[in-house]
Order: structure tokens, then sequence, then C-alpha cells
């Protein structure tokens, strides 16, 4: 497996995000060792709160949050997925799969041997961040999911089909521009340039290239079994579990139903609608979400 990283001095003018890589390398099945990176801050010795981002996004989402969540005592973490942020991103799109992803961030977690966590996850970090609960359930104390689902190859919206196609046939992927467009608020110029920053070119972005592939859509995709197994498990999770949705994100609007429906820890919870964010809630409503999560996590 081929690997591509980002060079250092692509990050050197990040804005609000004065926090420091801490990287761990990993092992695909192939042997490849595989660098991911990670953001934290707060107390050492606090409970973690795992902040999982999707695509084309990375830790640089939940920047603000993370700063909120660690002055109200909590240890705020945000890995950055393969392939995105300072992680390591394998150069060929064949190298994506969604069951290599599980097992990349599953290795990860291990090795930060993370235990009591609050997991906040959203688009890819809930299909992601949610197959991880269901392999490690005595991991983890409560669930917070926005934006996101684990489907098992039903069909989707029109709002992800319009994704999906700009997605692979766009001649290039601008990164920025994908955000910004599902973002309530005028992103500036050095936020935008903080979403473009992983990527110098076009042969780094192979994973968010494949990302909306990997979506298990239809029956014949692959891992329609994997997260079937994985709602079983979280059909018996009695921890903890709230939902974030916004109201103004045409792919997952609604999407909340499900888990409420059926995750036994969802019934009788406070579940948030964040009024006028789009998909990426966490910049339009981080202080929110950040608040949402501080009120979840001390309830009594």
């Amino acid at each position: 497996m081929q690997v591509l990283r980002t060079p250092d001095d692509r990050f050197s003018a990040l804005p609000d995000f004065p926090y420091a890589p801490h990287y761990t390398e990993i092992a695909d099945a192939d042997g490849t060792p595989l660098r991911v990176a990670h953001v934290e801050s707060g107390p050492a010795d606090a409970a973690p709160v795992l902040l999982m981002h999707g695509e084309p996004s990375w830790s640089f989402l939940y920047r603000r949050m993370i700063a909120k969540l660690a002055a109200n005592g909590h240890r705020a973490i945000a890995p950055d997925l393969i392939g995105f942020g300072r992680s390591d991103k394998p150069a060929a799109r064949a190298d994506y799969t969604y069951e290599r992803h599980v097992a990349w961030m599953s290795a990860w977690l291990v090795k930060q041997d993370l235990k009591n966590i609050t997991l906040f996850c959203q688009d890819w970090g809930g299909l992601i961040g949610l197959r991880l609960v269901a392999a490690f359930p005595e991991r983890f104390a409560r669930v917070v999911v926005g934006n996101t689902g684990l489907p098992t190859g039903a069909t989707v919206g029109p709002g992800f089909q319009v994704w999906l196609e700009f997605s692979q046939k766009t001649p290039t992927f601008p990164t920025s521009f994908i955000i910004q467009g599902a973002v309530a608020r005028a992103m500036t110029d050095a936020e935008k340039a903080a979403y473009d920053a992983p990527y110098p070119d076009e042969s780094y972005k192979e994973g968010a290239r494949q990302f909306p592939m990997l979506v298990p859509i239809s029956p014949e995709h692959p891992s329609v079994a994997e997260n079937t197994a994985a709602w079983a498990v979280l059909e018996k999770f009695d921890k903890p579990f709230l939902t974030t949705f916004s109201d103004s994100d045409p792919v997952t609007k609604g999407g909340e139903r499900i888990f409420q429906e059926r995750v036994p820890g969802a019934r009788g919870q406070p579940h948030r609608t964040i009024v006028g964010a789009k998909h990426f809630l966490q910049e339009d409503a981080s202080d929110e979400l950040a608040d949402v999560l501080h009120a979840f996590i001390t309830a009594r």
C-alpha cells in the first residue's frame, strides 16, 4: 500500500486550533504501518469525550467544541480518520473500504485504551463510531449522534443521491466549497483554507472521493451484514443515547427517528433538534452542542 503524508507546514496557520497533534502508529491487515493523528484538550484524568468527524472534514471541525468541553472539565479527544486531516492517506481508492476504516479506528481505540467514553459522532464519524460502540460496548458510557446513520442496504433520499453523483463526477474535489455548502453561516477565508490544508493536491483526496461509494445503500453493498450485526448490539444498548440532528440537513433530516425507536438507551432522553444548522452542525452550533454534551454527561 502506498501511503501519502501531508507536510506539516500545511497546518501552520490554523485559526482557533492551537492543539498539538498526537500520533499513534497502527498496522493495516497487510502489514502497512499507518499513522493516526488526534488532538485533545482538558484534564488528562477526566473521562474522554470522543469527537468523530466525517467527510471531507477533519478534527478542525471540532475546534470550538474542544475548547468549551475542556473549559468545562472534560477531556475532549478528536482523531483524524485515515485519509483525512493529519492522518496518513493511502494513495489508491481501492485501499479505502468501510471495514478497513472500522479496523483502523478499532486499532487506534484499543491502543489509546479509552474507557468510560462519551461519543459524539456525525456523518461518517457515526458510520464508523457506532461500529466501535457495537464492537466495544463496554468502553462507552453514553452516545450522542447528530446528522448520521448506520445504513443496512436500504435506499436513501434524493439529497444523498445528489451528493453521491457530484462526488464522483466533479473533476476536482473542492473540499472547502463542499464544507461551506453544508454550513449555514459564512465561513472565513482562513477557515476554508484550514479545510483545504490536508490536501496539497488531488492525489491526497482518494479517501474523500471513495467514502460516498462506501455507504451501504443497496443490499449488494459491502458491509450490509456487518452493519446489521452492529444494529443487533445497539438494539440492546441501554446506556444513555441522545440524538442531536439539525433541522436543515437534506441528507440526514429525520434520521434521528430510527435511533429513538430502536436503541433502548434513547428512550426518555432529552433529544434535541439543532435549529438553523445544516449538515456540519459543529460549524453552525458548536456552543449549543458543547452545552448539550456537558449537560448530558453531568445529568444525574
